[in-house]
């Protein structure tokens, strides 16, 4: 029978994020597939962990553990490895399931040699046939989707955002135990987190929304000649308003490499597609973008795909996208702006 932890860090706030409880619904799952029936346990790591951990009583684990203090309020090696191997030798995990945020990606693969354990990354799916945990994962930017299953106990798996169902927590008896690592060497020391204006955070990976902007913005319009002060002027006045994500094409963020203009908020982290991010939004609005395979490919897991451009051939009329609106981008921008003004 499998012992299975769900290792869950709270956010600034000591709230869990919209991460943590996509974990918590796979590791219920996984449970209740398991050969025998899993025993299912979770731990909560940072501040106000163990207020966190109560409200996890409806989730049907069997301990609840949760490591907290001033030293572990925070995201670094040091204290976030010391903390997860203490609660996966608390629980006796055999399997161990997280989300793959920053934090946990960067911990818990060191976590996994310590416990002499193997780890998988970018989980997209778990299932059990016959009782034997299988997982899902994507190589090659998405393309090829694999299968595998491992023999080797304990087995650590990070959990891609947005692959799984959140579970809703609900009213149940909590009762937490506090789990206290062994005091790990500490080389640093963290003075302050230095976030972005909100007009200026344009990547949120929780946002209903993402809006990618393509070369398009930056061409010739009609009366022959860009006017990509006033595109950037449109795109980030609706992302603000918005509160949407902020993508881009390939093209648009090399366009600098060819002595051409460029919107100068955009950075390749904003790149969408083959060699940029595969995010996973609800919805996605593509403006001045031609639907090419490469920048397609991290639209895969967009549930309502739309786009815009004057191009009634372009890629996205190729099945690539659920509606193309053909139309002037800066125009509808223009539109849409206006009624968020209203």
């Amino acid at each position: 029978m499998e012992t299975i932890l769900v290792l869950l860090h709270t956010e600034a706030d000591g709230s869990l994020g919209r991460n943590a409880w996509e974990a918590c619904q796979a590791a219920r799952a996984a449970a209740e597939a398991s050969s025998g029936g899993g025993r299912l346990v979770a731990g909560v790591v940072g501040a106000g962990a163990r207020a966190a951990a109560e409200r996890l009583g409806g989730l049907g684990a069997q301990r609840l553990l949760a490591v907290e203090g001033e030293a572990y309020a925070v995201s670094r090696y040091a204290t976030d490895a010391a903390a997860a191997e203490a609660l996966a030798r608390a629980a006796q995990a055999t399997l161990v399931l997280a989300p793959g945020t920053s934090r946990w990606s960067r911990a818990l693969p060191g976590v996994a040699q310590r416990l002499n354990a193997k780890v998988d990354t970018h989980v997209t799916a778990l299932s059990c046939d016959g009782g034997a945990l299988t997982i899902s994962r994507w190589y090659y930017r998405q393309r090829i989707d694999v299968t595998l299953a491992r023999q080797a106990r304990p087995w650590v798996l990070l959990l891609d955002g947005g692959a799984f169902p959140a579970w809703a927590p609900t009213d149940g008896q909590a009762q937490v135990e506090s789990v206290a690592p062994s005091p790990p060497a500490v080389r640093t020391r963290v003075e302050g987190i230095e976030s972005p204006a909100a007009d200026r955070q344009t990547i949120r990976p929780d946002a209903p929304l993402l809006f990618v902007a393509g070369a398009g913005w930056t061409k010739k319009q009609r009366d022959g000649q860009p006017h990509v002060e006033e595109a950037a002027s449109l795109i980030l006045d609706f992302v603000t308003r918005a509160q949407c994500s902020l993508g881009s094409s390939k093209s648009l963020v090399d366009l600098s490499g060819e002595g051409q203009a460029v919107l100068p908020f955009l950075t390749h982290l904003h790149q969408v597609g083959q060699t940029g991010s595969t995010p996973r939004h609800p919805k996605g609005l593509a403006t001045c973008c031609h639907g090419e395979e490469p920048h397609v490919v991290g639209w895969r897991f967009i549930a309502d795909r739309r786009a815009v451009n004057l191009d009634a051939n372009c890629g996205w009329a190729r099945g690539k996208a659920d509606v193309l609106y053909v139309a002037d981008a800066f125009a509808v921008m223009r539109h849409l702006n206006a009624l968020l003004d209203g």
